[in-house]
């Protein structure tokens, strides 16, 4: 690979950095709150599945105990 000067390398990162599409504050906010929301419904999730398999474990142990 060729050795490019600081100043060519800044240009070139100025060049690619423009290129970015930055979100709007919106679209920030409205992704977050989805994050938030699909949080929430895989920690419900587990839980359920969590309070489940422990009703099924004491059921089968309390067969045997």
């Amino acid at each position: 690979m060729a050795r490019v000067n600081p100043f060519q390398f800044i240009q070139q990162v100025r060049a690619e950095v423009s290129k970015v599409v930055w979100p709007t504050r919106r679209e920030t906010t409205v992704t977050t709150g989805m994050v938030f929301a699909m949080a929430a419904i895989a920690a419900l999730f587990f839980f359920v599945v969590d309070q489940v398999i422990r009703l099924g474990l004491t059921t089968v142990l309390g067969f045997f105990g």
